[in-house]
């Protein structure tokens, strides 16, 4: 007989536990979700205020079956599953499934995988808590409903396996919207004066910025503008006007939340929000450690509350004050924002004694990069201000005002440890100043002037898509990542170079949502329901009475919209390939791999090509055309048309783009690209599918 069973969610983390609990207890996984909405219909009936037909995952029956066997011969069972609305719905799943009584005292959570965590977890069980289970179930209801509901709508008219999201779509809308801003951006002419002057005694050299004329801002948009002021500063004298030295402090940024810690690891480790989800989720359920066994090393990593209890505070004091000294201990708290859940703590290591370096060897090298980054971020956040020493200098030539910011670290601070990349300064906004007296007359060395245009604002990256979706009220820490992935795998967006670019595809299903279904996809609407969602939680409002305020009016535009495109033909790109089988000029549509040729003509006439990108410049090899195709990967590579794989035809193909005049030089990396291609190169139909037309659009007579 069991006298405790215990049931989380991964079989690493029941590792973990294990060796916390004595007696005849035992640790299993659920392996996540056991029961779900059903694939195959929309799962929920609005005539029956919204009565959920919920069904065990397929595939799962022999583990259903093994944990009600557990079940049974255990004379108590505990459901640890994550402390979130999540865990706390799969809690209550798994309890309808073994007849436990959700009122009954059978729930815990573990912040932290600790043994003294875990232990007093243990002693302090409670209840489901209906109110997070009900949230959970109204964000699964409400988005089942607008994906169900609307995807359908694509399917008909863009193509089918589409489909639509209340937080994905407003996602896509965002990254669209700023794709737009900087197509219609207008790039603005201005100009810079830079003087570099020196000091007389000691002649070092410093820079000074041009900012006015007689105390007054002046902007500059000409070149006439300039040389106008170069040409009444050929004789001048520059008099040091005014010295101001001050003192400047630098604060250390909060511990982590959810998305604060996604988006350092992208900028700082160069990682996906999903990868940095993966690796912080093994970081908590638990590594192997040569003394410890297995040990969870951060708390738990979905959260949107800076806390921090006041065993961690105590501990990184001692840290510190042994590490670096009393002078760089601060005892800081910092404000968690209005909506935020504040279920957990932020995002910290569990144990201070175990450095980054001490359990290096029994980490991955991802999980040595965001340990370090979670370690390093929490301890800095407890650590003294840095401190620099500031001095302005204000020269004048001609009643012409230039002005010198210097500034020199003086104390350390936290930055002896870490540095948040957004706190880096940039170099060019300083300059080393020489000892100078108000009335000193500094000697011209150069004065320059430079033009540069205005830019666009920057496109979206994982990391700023996350602050812009939190900012937004747009999600919660469990959905960024999953909103992320789902919209690059529907291929509505791709990654070019860390950028998020919408697809023609994204663009084509953003415009028939907006213009279509605006009440519901639109960052006011997510927000909201996010709202109503936090307050279901905490009991303050009810699941199914949200349901009912939102479906009758969403139902009402779903039915309008569905009659008023239904003689709707959408209209597809024209390319200017004509049809060799019946003359029409070609369209451009979308495939399981991307964009291709198809003739209007369907399903009179079906022909179909390719899409093949390609380069202006010949192949190296043969003086043939060379296409532009893509690895599974989404690496470039370039290959001639000539090239038919297996050593025959053309030779070339290379990472690089083709040079006129360049000699091709096989490398050993050219192995590298016919491995990784091997099966694409030998099917032609899939490889030039997958890509995309952005120079020239060229097709093949040869048949598919």
């Amino acid at each position: 007989m069991i006298d405790k069973l215990v049931i989380v969610e991964s079989p690493a983390k029941a590792n973990t536990i294990k060796k916390f609990l004595g007696g005849k207890s035992k640790v299993v996984a659920s392996m996540g979700h056991i029961r779900d909405l059903p694939k195959s219909k929309l799962g929920v009936n609005p005539e029956k205020d919204f009565e959920i037909d919920y069904i065990n995952i397929r595939g799962k029956a022999s583990l259903i079956n093994s944990l009600k066997k557990d079940a049974k011969d255990s004379k108590q069972v505990y459901l640890a599953t994550d402390p979130d609305r999540e865990g706390e719905a799969i809690a209550w799943h798994l309890a309808y499934i073994l007849g436990i009584d959700p009122n009954s005292i059978c729930r815990v959570t573990f912040n932290e995988i600790t043994k003294e965590t875990v232990q007093k977890s243990m002693k302090e069980p409670r209840c489901i808590d209906m109110n997070l289970t009900d949230a959970q179930q109204a964000r699964r209801v409400l988005d089942r409903i607008v994906g169900y509901k609307i995807s359908p709508v694509l399917w008909k008219k863009v193509k089918r396996g589409l489909s639509a999201g209340r937080v994905q779509s407003v996602a896509v809308k965002l990254i669209v919207d700023r794709e737009e801003e900087i197509e219609k951006f207008i790039p603005e002419e201005y100009w810079n004066i830079n003087l570099v002057a020196s000091d007389k005694k000691t002649k070092t050299k410093f820079d000074c910025k041009f900012v006015g004329k007689d105390g007054k801002k002046v902007e500059l948009h000409s070149e006439s503008e300039v040389n106008s002021i170069l040409n009444d500063l050929k004789n001048a004298k520059y008099i040091v006007t005014d010295i101001k030295r001050g003192e400047k402090k630098r604060n250390p940024a909060p511990p982590f939340t959810t998305s604060t810690m996604q988006q350092e690891a992208s900028r700082k480790l160069n990682f996906a929000i999903k990868k940095t989800m993966s690796v912080a989720q093994g970081l908590y359920e638990g590594v192997k450690l040569p003394e410890k066994g297995e040990t969870g090393l951060i708390t738990y990593m979905r959260t949107d509350s800076t806390r921090i209890s006041n065993e961690a505070r105590e501990a990184a004091k001692k840290y510190i004050e042994a590490e670096y000294g009393a002078e760089y201990y601060e005892n800081r708290f910092y404000k968690t924002k209005a909506d935020a859940q504040d279920a957990h703590e932020a995002i910290r290591p569990t144990y201070i004694e175990l450095t980054p370096e001490k359990v290096k060897d029994n980490l991955t090298a991802d999980q040595y990069k965001l340990y370090r980054l979670i370690y390093n971020r929490f301890i800095a956040s407890q650590m003294s201000a840095s401190i620099y020493d500031t001095l302005t200098v204000n020269i004048d030539g001609n009643s012409y005002n230039f002005r010198a910011n210097g500034q020199t670290l003086k104390f350390k601070g936290f930055m002896a440890l870490y540095v948040e990349t957004e706190d880096i300064p940039s170099n060019e906004e300083y300059t080393k100043i020489p000892e100078l007296v108000v009335g000193e007359e500094v000697k011209k060395e150069d004065i320059t002037s430079k033009q540069s245009f205005t830019e666009p604002p920057a496109r979206y990256t994982e990391a700023s898509l996350v602050k812009t979706l939190e900012e937004k009220g747009i999600g919660r820490p469990s959905t960024y990542a999953p909103t992320i992935t789902t919209i690059l795998t529907r291929r509505y967006i791709e990654k070019v170079q860390k950028q998020l670019v919408p697809t023609e595809l994204g663009r084509i299903v953003n415009k028939l949502l907006i213009e279509n279904f605006s009440d519901v996809i639109n960052v006011e609407f997510t927000a909201q329901m996010e709202e109503e969602f936090d307050k279901i939680a905490v009991g303050e409002e009810n699941w199914k009475k949200v349901m009912r305020e939102f479906y009758a009016p969403f139902e009402k535009t779903v039915a309008k919209v569905e009659e008023e495109l239904e003689h709707v033909k959408l209209e597809y790109e024209v390319s200017d390939v004509q049809c060799e089988k019946c003359g029409r000029m070609m369209v451009i549509k979308y495939g399981k791999y991307g964009k291709f040729l198809a003739c209007p003509g369907y399903p009179e006439c079906k022909n179909a090509k390719p899409i093949v990108e390609t380069v202006d410049v010949p192949c190296p090899v043969c003086g043939g055309v060379v296409q532009v195709r893509k690895t599974k990967k989404k690496r470039n590579y370039y290959i001639c048309e000539n090239n038919k794989g297996e050593n025959e035809g053309c030779s070339y193909i290379s990472w690089n783009k083709p040079k006129i005049g360049e000699v091709f030089n096989p490398k050993e990396n050219e192995e590298e690209i016919v491995k990784e291609t091997k099966k694409v190169t030998k099917k032609t139909s899939k490889t030039t599918k997958k890509t995309t037309t952005k120079k020239k659009i060229t097709t093949k007579s040869k048949k598919k």
